[in-house]
């Protein structure tokens, strides 16, 4: 009888002490008996969000939660590329650590990438099905906006290019980290814009994502700009 694949789940971190215990307790409740672990790489937050991951090992213990800081706040890619190097899964699982990605999820991925043996698994805001929720009018503008941008520059057969809630087979994403050249917001969109053009299988299912319940959203004007370079230069990537 062949083993159940084993799942790594990467959570970088930078002032989550709020969302942190709620997010944990949440992924060990929809994977309960699903092989798995955490893998947290937070940036030596400020707020004590290192703190809360210690008490969390202490409670789930050093197999189930896996501590891997960092120095300072590195980037959103580079932090991907450090937990990576820990995972012992066959499969990676990525997803934002501030409630917008909901855990529920992680189980339709693991489904849906079961159903056709796809090397990815991304969530879309943009199948029916799903959306967003917690936005302004503001917000949603831009996002669609930048959403379009993709569509209309890369024209890649993914509904939602800037998501960041993804299932990876663990050799594929080594594959395609290991290509990326871009850091912050856009390194999701090169991830998926690189299996694209490497006609990986790639599969999609609806998510609901939500605003962030505690904290303030990192995402400010200097992410904008560096989004807009990015799709710029990932229409001319060989």
């Amino acid at each position: 009888m062949p083993k159940s694949p084993f799942y790594s789940i990467l959570l970088p971190t930078y002032n989550e002490r709020e969302n942190l215990p709620v997010v944990v307790a949440l992924i060990e409740e929809y994977l309960n008996d699903t092989p798995h672990e955490i893998i947290i790489i937070d940036d030596n937050s400020p707020d004590g969000t290192q703190q809360i991951a210690i008490e969390l090992q202490h409670q789930l213990g050093p197999e189930k939660i896996i501590l891997k800081p960092r120095s300072g706040k590195l980037g959103l890619g580079s932090a991907y590329i450090h937990g990576s190097k820990y995972a012992r899964g066959d499969f990676i699982i990525i997803m934002d650590v501030d409630l917008s990605h909901h855990p529920r999820y992680i189980p339709l991925f693991i489904e849906k990438q079961r159903e056709g043996d796809y090397d990815v698994v991304t969530g879309s805001r943009y199948l029916p099905g799903g959306g967003v929720a917690g936005w302004n009018l503001k917000r949603k503008i831009i996002s669609c906006g930048a959403n379009y941008l993709t569509q209309l520059l890369l024209r890649p057969p993914i509904s939602d290019v800037t998501g960041s809630f993804r299932l990876y087979r663990k050799s594929i994403f080594d594959q395609l980290i290991s290509q990326c050249t871009s850091k912050g917001y856009v390194f999701q969109m090169e991830m998926i814009v690189r299996a694209v053009k490497a006609k990986l299988r790639i599969a999609q299912i609806p998510i609901i994502f939500v605003d962030r319940l505690y904290g303030e959203s990192k995402l400010g004007g200097q992410e904008i700009v560096l989004f807009a370079k990015g799709v710029l230069q990932l229409t001319f990537l060989e």
